[in-house]
């Protein structure tokens, strides 16, 4: 073939992939996840719709409204994505890396000491021995709450290894969030705090004050509290949980759920108090509610405590 006949063909060849990509729509691309709830947001190009954006990589330019999700990622992340991936259309994933258990046993030890950090790992390890029996009871959480925990391949996800630092703090800056919106992640030092300029929101699987920090509903259920067995979403501040609470809700858990399954409970059940605050924070009228009442941090339970409810209560 003479050159110039060959030069026509590739410039017909590479014309014809460029109008096929053009028009290629998210239902021809390989879906390797579950779908996602009908009335979930579809995506804005069509070429990203299965595609996670490597490190310091954006997927889109468009930053006017857009909600950033932080999570460390799980099922109630998920959930949470996925609800409002369905009512906004413009949200987008920071995922950080989780913490590793030496690191969390290390912090735990210096504010708690040995005994007790190791006594709460023990309950994190033990308790998976149980996980396998909830799944049913996970099932109908879902189900009832017409909710999904699998992943969102519409929300475009940026990797970072954590949102405090330098690369978290330069994705954030690319970003551009309209509104930040945590949810089983890291808590934001206060550099990251100064670096965020909009409503930094915080979805929190208990309810604020009195149960603060972790395992919210397992406690308000051991302390035989089952009325503040619920969540809340807040303003993000230095403290832990401690920032102005805009919206709570409240379930009553069955004797079926553990451990486990109160988390997905209190987030499944209350993707609509965290939407409420998004658009209120996309309309500039986010108004914190004073809540007169006792506060308290809680952690994990350690593992004699947690046998001790579990047998004596029925409180796994």
């Amino acid at each position: 073939m003479a050159p110039r006949s060959f030069g026509i063909v590739c410039r017909a060849q590479l014309k014809a992939v460029l109008t096929y990509r053009r028009h290629i729509s998210c239902a021809d691309l390989p879906r390797s996840a579950p779908q996602i709830p009908s009335g979930a947001n579809s995506c804005r190009d069509p070429l990203m719709c299965n595609v996670k954006s490597e490190k310091g990589a954006l997927s889109s330019a468009e930053h006017k409204g857009r909600i950033v999700v932080v999570t460390a990622g799980g099922d109630n992340a998920n959930i949470m994505i996925n609800a409002l991936a369905a009512r906004f259309t413009n949200v987008a994933i920071l995922q950080e890396e989780p913490e590793s258990k030496a690191l969390f046993v290390m912090r735990r030890a210096r504010k708690l000491g040995w005994v007790m950090a190791l006594g709460q790992l023990a309950t994190m390890f033990v308790s998976r021995i149980g996980k396998r029996f909830t799944r049913r009871r996970a099932a109908e959480i879902l189900r009832e709450n017409d909710a999904s925990a699998a992943p969102n391949r519409t929300v475009p996800v940026h990797r970072v290894d954590s949102i405090n630092d330098a690369d978290g703090h330069a994705m954030l800056q690319l970003l551009k969030p309209a509104v930040l919106f945590l949810i089983s992640c890291r808590m934001l030092k206060p550099e990251t705090l100064a670096a965020v300029n909009c409503p930094i929101l915080n979805f929190h699987a208990g309810i604020n004050p009195q149960y603060r920090g972790l395992m919210g509903g397992y406690w308000a259920l051991a302390n035989n509290d089952p009325e503040n067995f619920g969540a809340t979403v807040h303003l993000v501040d230095e403290g832990v949980d401690t920032g102005g609470i805009l919206y709570q809700s409240r379930q009553t858990p069955r004797r079926a759920d553990t451990i486990h399954t109160y988390p997905l409970l209190q987030t499944a059940a209350s993707t609509d108090i965290a939407i409420r605050a998004v658009e209120d924070a996309l309309a500039g009228k986010l108004r914190p509610i004073a809540i007169a009442a006792p506060s308290r941090q809680w952690y994990h339970p350690p593992v004699w405590t947690w046998f001790w409810n579990g047998l004596r209560h029925g409180r796994w």
